[in-house]
């Protein structure tokens, strides 16, 4: 998609490789929409292509949204299943839950 090379996925306890390459995945589309979007601003050259410039940047917004959703559903299911106690994931949980609240 781009001249950038891919990234180095990190092993760590945050997310899988599988849950890294997916929301990186998606963000390289999200990324291709917005340079879609910037060529379709650049181009406009009557009122109504702002129809089309508006709908592309409402899709972009929704994958990103999209991404974010991912993100917090991942970390909750890696968090969980790498709990050795129930403290632990009574922690893990009011820790997204703060998350949530801070961010949505």
């Amino acid at each position: 998609m781009s001249d950038t090379p891919p990234l180095k996925i990190v092993s760590g306890t945050a997310l899988t490789e599988q849950q890294k390459k997916d929301l990186l995945h998606r963000l390289a589309r999200v990324e291709g929409q917005l340079r879609g979007v910037q060529k379709l601003i650049a181009k406009a050259t009557e009122p109504g292509d702002c129809d089309g410039i508006a709908q592309q940047m409402s899709a972009a917004r929704k994958a990103l949204d999209r991404s974010f959703v991912t993100l917090l559903t991942s970390s909750m299911v890696t968090h969980a299943e790498k709990a050795t106690s129930v403290e632990e994931a009574v922690a893990s949980a009011k820790h997204l839950s703060t998350f949530l609240d801070k961010y949505v």
